[in-house]
């Protein structure tokens, strides 16, 4: 008997989505125990500009692993703000802050979490740093706490202040109380005090004019002492209400311009009661249209994944993949049919489990045979085969690894390991090929082929590489939400001379060597005597793949971390500086260009970074070719491929004398691209100098004028001079690319 999911499109049918198109999580878990099976969302493209949603309502019954989760991570962060606030003298400012978790944490979800967190904290912090401290939890998550929930709920200062004295006339009966109930040890502190004022008026009485002052204090004491309820519990209520005040101006300010963060989770699909079975699934005529957006994310598809297949969906960035993986994952449409004969379990034993994007938000356990298993019921986890896992996928002996060694590679196919030990019947791999190097993705690729051969299962790959579909046994291509025959092809990046000379060297490295946790038994050597110089105005290539120490040498070359051994420099016309004694001189674009956006809106951005005035901001976006329109909007509405000109115009508005990209083309599609390789030949033509780290070789090779290959945290071909790219201009000619040079 097979069950038909129906959706109108109706606003009463649409479940309101965070605004975001990708997912930060790995959805493969089962159990009401912190998972990976419940998503948190960053953005959504949408025609007509990204809206934020108004907070749904929160759910009821036990605690969501996506609570659980989210308390553990937040709890964990306010236990190691007052811990060190507490322990270290110097860092007791940690501790003013550390009620934005738990804020952050009663803003999104019920207080059950809340209390839930708060009070597991609260114990931790008791066994690592003792009473005082875990006190001081305590309470930090009253204030955080009511500061949220006010937030939540739409309340003013008032609401806070009734909260406030309520907080705190609680806070004072405990008090009072235990003072009561252990007398033996209220009776000893009162006779210490006691005894200290005696002995600070027995010092004034031998100078006979601090004498009236010694008097006094210990008039004062006694009479605190007699009274010693009153003042207590009134110092207490207090208290409370002076840090509620305090923090509903200064939390409630950080909460404030945190609002844009998703209320709920994007792949939170409805209650389903039926048995888990995900497959097969048929959608006909489905479509999909976000809150607030004035076109179709998804219209018309017709579709279906059976057990045994591997099937690939193919997209650009925009195109509705993401939200295709929403549906198939069991979010119904706005209008349209899903079939399916049962529920479509995510992250439940036996239903669909998820892939994403980036390997290192997927990573959870900390060793890689924990990761393997985390989330999972102690008696499903008893039975999981982890080496046969890892073995079927490629990483057999690694179970006592620690996962921050792991490549990128090697960490999505330890998600993939992850995800099988679910036994799921429906994987999905989202753009999971996305950022890695090509060997890593041919591999993986590979890999997700063969699963529906070795396992009653379906896979679906979703990417925009055509050539990640091969092995597939239906591709389907998505085109502006709709199914096309094929996708357009869209112009290579192609090489232009360069149209000014290079000057003298500015970046000098001399044996650099790297050892991240030196002198533990966790020490991880990332390179080893690197030898390098770009000259001024140069577009220098590092080629590499991944854990071959890239995003290493390019925090050193930008000052970012100090080299374990060896020298970085930066040579200018008047000084010779190492690189961390000259922060900002080299900027360094992140891989992820999200995480550098800190301001609200773009042009608040640039500003922000050295663009001042509106002359300032315009100049940079025009030399990024992004429209000056864009100067008040928000950073949250921005595309990959613009947040990437963002930073790229705000580092080119601070004018810094070499910049480092890491891994620029990372998540684009090839339109996207080509424009950004497009838009650095421009700067690097302007005189910016220029140290591209990337592993997408045939693009960066018409912008850059030589390579050098980092193998293994060396680069080999430094130690004589590295060579230009020779004619034809493509970098598979280089020497460095021949097969006998990776011997």
């Amino acid at each position: 008997m097979q069950y038909v999911a129906v959706s109108s499109r109706s606003p009463a049918s649409v479940i309101p989505p965070a605004h975001g198109s990708k997912p930060v999580e790995r959805a493969a878990a089962s159990g009401p125990t912190p998972c990976r099976s419940h998503l948190v969302g960053v953005r959504t493209r949408q025609t007509g500009g990204v809206t934020v949603s108004p907070q749904p309502p929160l759910p009821h019954g036990p605690l969501r692993p996506i609570e659980l989760a989210t308390g553990a991570v937040l709890g964990g962060a306010t236990v190691g703000l007052v811990t060190v606030g507490s322990v270290v003298p110097f860092a007791a400012a940690l501790q003013l802050v550390a009620a934005v978790p738990m804020g952050l944490l009663a803003y999104r979800h019920r207080f059950r979490a809340l209390s839930s967190a708060a009070i597991a904290a609260t114990l931790v912090t008791f066994v690592a740093a003792g009473i005082v401290p875990a006190l001081n939890l305590l309470s930090v998550g009253v204030i955080g706490g009511i500061i949220g929930i006010v937030k939540r709920r739409h309340g003013g200062l008032f609401a806070v202040l009734g909260l406030s004295l309520l907080a705190g006339l609680a806070g004072a009966l405990f008090s009072v109380g235990m003072l009561l109930l252990f007398s033996r040890a209220r009776q000893l502190l009162f006779d210490t005090i006691r005894n200290t004022a005696g002995g600070v008026e027995n010092l004034a009485a031998r100078q006979s004019a601090l004498e009236p002052l010694g008097r006094a204090v210990a008039d004062f004491t006694d009479i605190v002492l007699r009274w010693w309820w009153a003042w207590i519990g009134g110092g207490v209520v207090a208290g409370v209400l002076v840090s509620g005040i305090v923090s509903w101006y200064v939390l409630g300010a950080v909460l404030d311009r945190l609002a844009w963060l998703p209320g709920r989770d994007l792949l939170d699909a409805p209650a389903d009661d039926r048995p888990v079975a995900p497959l097969p699934v048929t959608l006909r005529d489905v479509s999909f249209r976000y809150p607030g957006a004035r076109t179709d994310a998804l219209s018309g598809i017709d579709m279906a994944v059976r057990i045994g297949e591997f099937v690939a969906v193919v997209g650009h960035n925009g195109s509705g993949k993401s939200t295709l993986t929403r549906i198939l994952a069991g979010r119904p449409p706005t209008s349209g049919t899903v079939t399916r004969p049962g529920s479509a379990g995510l992250g439940v034993t036996g239903g669909t489990a998820l892939v994403l994007q980036r390997p290192e938000s997927q990573t959870l356990g900390v060793l890689v045979a924990d990761d393997v298993v985390w989330g999972l019921p102690t008696e499903i986890a008893a039975t999981v085969d982890i080496n046969g896992l890892l073995r079927e996928v490629g990483l057999d002996g690694m179970g006592g690894a620690e996962t921050a060694t792991l490549s990128g590679g090697q960490q999505q196919r330890l998600a993939v390991a992850a995800a099988l030990a679910r036994r799921p019947t429906l994987l999905i791999a989202d753009e999971a090929t996305a950022m890695i190097d090509p060997g890593g993705r041919r591999d993986l690729v590979a890999l997700l082929a063969e699963l529906p051969r070795r396992h009653e299962m379906a896979v679906v790959l979703v990417t925009h590489h055509e050539a990640d579909a091969a092995a597939a046994n239906r591709v389907i291509h998505l085109r502006d939400g709709r199914a096309v025959d094929h996708l357009p092809a869209w112009p290579r990046p192609v090489h232009e001379p360069r149209r000014r000379p290079m000057g003298d060297v500015i970046l000098e490295l001399r044996d650099v060597r790297h050892t991240y946790n030196r002198r533990t038994p966790w020490e991880a050597p990332a390179l080893h005597g690197v030898n390098l110089e770009v000259r001024r105005g140069e577009a220098l290539l590092i080629v590499g793949g991944n854990g071959s120490g890239k995003s290493t040498l390019a925090w050193i070359m930008a000052g970012l971390t100090i080299p374990s051994g060896g020298s970085c420099v930066l040579r200018e016309p008047t000084s010779v500086k190492p690189t961390n004694r000259r922060i900002g001189a080299v900027q360094l674009a992140f891989q992820h260009s999200r995480l550098q956006l800190q301001r609200q809106t773009v042009g608040a951005e640039i500003e922000d970074w050295g663009g001042h005035g509106t002359l300032a901001v315009s100049r940079a976006l025009d030399a990024v070719r992004l429209d000056r329109r864009l100067t008040g909007r928000s950073i949250e509405e921005l595309s990959g491929g613009q947040a990437k000109r963002v930073v790229l115009g705000a580092i080119a508005a601070r004018r810094p004398q070499v910049v480092v990209l890491d891994e620029p083309l990372a998540g684009l599609d090839p339109e996207g691209r080509a424009d950004v390789v497009e838009l650095l030949a421009r700067l690097r033509d302007s005189g910016l100098t220029l140290i591209v780290i990337s592993h997408d070789v045939e693009d960066m090779a018409v912008l850059c004028d030589r390579a050098v290959h980092l193998i293994d945290g060396r680069i080999p071909e430094t130690e004589s001079p590295a060579l230009p790219f020779p004619a034809p201009y493509h970098p598979m000619n280089h020497p460095t690319h021949r097969p006998e040079a990776r011997r």
